[in-house]
């Protein structure tokens, strides 16, 4: 079992920015990629970024030039940095380990609202 708590979420205003943080429960030097995800009210949840454990990114086009995913293996922990934010991103963010094998572990979400 892996626990992932996601933090850094809130309110912003459009243009704003935030960092998104994901703390694993164990190392995710063993997962095969971590991600984040979002869902935005009434809709489905929807792929924002990845990063693999050799460090290659890939990004959703509608966040691309403004995210940035990271990771600190030596604190078990990714990073989303969110740049000119706009309404449209508005939205539950969610962590998701993907180990080797088995099924993927989620984390529970962090609200993030632009609104002026």
């Amino acid at each position: 079992q892996v626990q992932l708590v996601e933090s850094g979420g809130g309110l912003v205003q459009p243009g704003g920015s935030l960092r998104l943080s994901c703390v694993a429960s164990r190392s995710i030097f063993s997962a095969d990629y971590m991600g984040w995800y979002r869902r935005a009210a009434g809709k489905g949840r929807e792929f924002v970024a990845t990063i693999t454990n050799g460090g290659t990114t890939n990004y959703a086009d509608s966040v691309k030039g403004r995210f940035t995913i990271s990771r600190d293996n030596a604190q078990n922990t990714v990073y989303l940095q969110m740049s000119s934010l706009n309404v449209e991103d508005t939205a539950v963010y969610y962590c998701k380990y993907r180990p080797n094998f088995g099924n993927d572990y989620w984390g529970q979400g962090t609200q993030v609202t632009v609104s002026s």
